[in-house]
């Protein structure tokens, strides 16, 4: 297995071009760099597989695979079961959360500085320092090809669990009135609601991607996790927030989906 992050290094640690993948589990975050136990583990991240899917998708022999599993599963990014049409076979799982990734490649090089220029001291907006700290923190990650979006997105489901009773509402129109104006009162942007089916969601302003540089993917995963939380409660079941435009794309605003699952 790869290096344990809260422990010693071991065999088998990633070289400082590689891609890393962090995985959190009960006994602490996991670094996975090697490319085959990094596709297995996507793979898992979409579905449960068997043991010959995963042969099929790695492209490797079985056995050199088996070890793979072996090594993911001792080190509690993966579990196991018996399947239930055949007891002989194994259906294997994601036991480990993905939290974040860091890709030398995905470096972003624009300079840190740039993103202080929108802050004016002694202006008395507690907001505009607090936005000027998270935007500084995620450019300074992204510079080092640092991606934490599965982290925010869980951070943002938290959010969104204690937020629901403030803007809750059993009518849907209602309840995205609600949110709008908590997110203008507390200066997190500007909510519109764009269409009713599938239900979707414009943010101008967004607090959390506005000031970031243009990298032609959506960034908003805090907000995406605050949402889907909200929608979830509010649906009463599972909810999908699909960001499909963002500031980080180079729109003018963010656009958010929302669909029950």
């Amino acid at each position: 297995m790869e290096q344990r992050t809260t422990g010693r290094g071991v065999a088998g640690r990633p070289g400082p071009s590689e891609d890393i993948d962090l995985y959190s589990t009960p006994d602490g975050t996991r670094a996975v760099g090697n490319p085959v136990r990094r596709m297995i583990l996507a793979a898992l991240r979409e579905r449960e597989c068997t043991f010959e899917e995963i042969v099929a998708l790695a492209g490797r022999a079985k056995s050199t695979v088996s070890v793979h599993l072996q090594d993911l599963a001792a080190a509690g990014v993966i579990g196991s079961r018996a399947d239930p049409a055949d007891a002989r076979r194994k259906i294997f799982f994601l036991a480990g959360d993905l939290v974040a990734s860091v890709s030398p490649e995905e470096r972003v090089t624009d300079a840190l500085a740039a993103y202080a220029g929108a802050y004016q001291a002694g202006s008395g907006n507690p907001f505009a320092f607090y936005n000027l700290i998270f935007r500084t923190i995620r450019v300074a990650l992204m510079q080092e090809g640092i991606q934490i979006d599965p982290l925010l997105t869980r951070a943002g489901e938290r959010i969104g669990e204690e937020l629901y009773p403030a803007v809750a509402d059993p009518e849907t129109g209602r309840f995205c009135a609600n949110i709008a104006r908590f997110w203008e009162e507390n200066r997190l942007g500007r909510v519109e609601v764009a269409e009713t089916e599938p239900l979707a969601l414009l943010v101008y302003d967004c607090f959390e991607c506005a000031d970031l540089p243009v990298t032609g993917r959506p960034a908003c995963a805090f907000d995406s996790g605050i949402l889907r939380a909200l929608f979830s409660r509010h649906y009463g079941r599972p909810a999908a927030v699909i960001e499909t435009r963002c500031y980080s794309m180079g729109y003018d605003h963010c656009r958010f989906e929302v669909v029950p699952e």
